[in-house]
């Protein structure tokens, strides 16, 4: 079990290797950090809060204490000394509530400070972390393109597998049928094959094709040249006589044979 535990952790682990994006995981981080800096901000605005209250209840106060001290005064001013000592009494009760309210004044102040203190600590890492961010984030998008052309130029990249592979089988396939073609052509030449189409010739005919070729050649040459030299009625008869340089005279009834060809 351990082990079966340990193996579906370690193909879950590659497997979010392979769907993770570095970037994305910044983002996040920094849309964390972002959310983070807002609660110590509100954290602020509610400390500050408080220390507002505070200081308008200390107003109230010292404003009662201040009416309580001129309420004993006249009241003694007039003979009434037990209403001065009740002033006097519950401005002592007011000034107790005074101090507590100054003490903790002073202590959401301080806190307030703090608060304050970090909100700023915490807005330079930020920023700091989103600088930090965008440039690993350009790093890893070059590298990215970068070994993406790699692999497209050398073929070893998963999109153009397929492609090399398609290319390589054309080739392959390529030279196979010129090589069939080649083999049959030369099977054709030696006979070895009958062309039922008539088309087809093996070496001794090619060969005889050609010297027949070349003597009609040699033949109109000459005519081109009698006609040149000495019109076209003889030049004809000089063919017809038998051209000197062909090895044999024609005949006058295979002259016509002579046009026809």
């Amino acid at each position: 079990m351990k082990r079966m535990g340990m193996l579906f952790r370690a193909k879950a682990n590659k497997a979010l290797d392979r769907a993770e994006d570095p970037r994305e995981t910044l983002d996040y981080s920094y849309q964390k950090q972002l959310e983070l800096l807002q609660k110590v901000r509100r954290g602020v605005a509610d400390v500050a809060t408080s220390r507002k209250r505070l200081e308008l209840q200390l107003n109230q106060l010292n404003q009662q204490s201040g009416k309580l001290e001129e309420q004993s005064r006249k009241a003694l001013s007039l003979g009434r000394e037990d209403l001065a000592r009740e002033a006097l009494t519950r401005r002592a009760a007011l000034q107790q509530q005074v101090t507590d309210l100054e003490t903790q004044h002073q202590t959401l102040q301080g806190e307030e400070e703090k608060l304050t203190l970090a909100a700023q600590r915490l807005q330079a890492k930020v920023d700091a972390f989103r600088t930090k961010k965008e440039t690993i984030k350009a790093t890893y998008t070059a590298a990215q393109a970068q070994t993406r052309i790699g692999e497209a130029f050398t073929g070893i990249s998963e999109e153009m597998g397929d492609v090399g592979l398609a290319v390589q089988r054309a080739e392959d396939r390529t030279a196979q049928l010129q090589a069939r073609a080649g083999a049959i052509d030369e099977l054709l030449a030696s006979g070895a094959l009958d062309d039922p189409t008539g088309t087809a010739k093996d070496d001794i005919s090619a060969e005889l094709d050609r010297i027949s070729g070349g003597s009609d050649v040699e033949l109109e040459l000459q005519r081109m040249k009698a006609e040149l030299s000495g019109g076209s009625g003889g030049g004809q008869q000089a063919i017809e006589g038998g051209a000197p340089g062909t090895g044999q005279g024609q005949s006058q009834q295979d002259a016509p044979r002579f046009d026809k060809q």
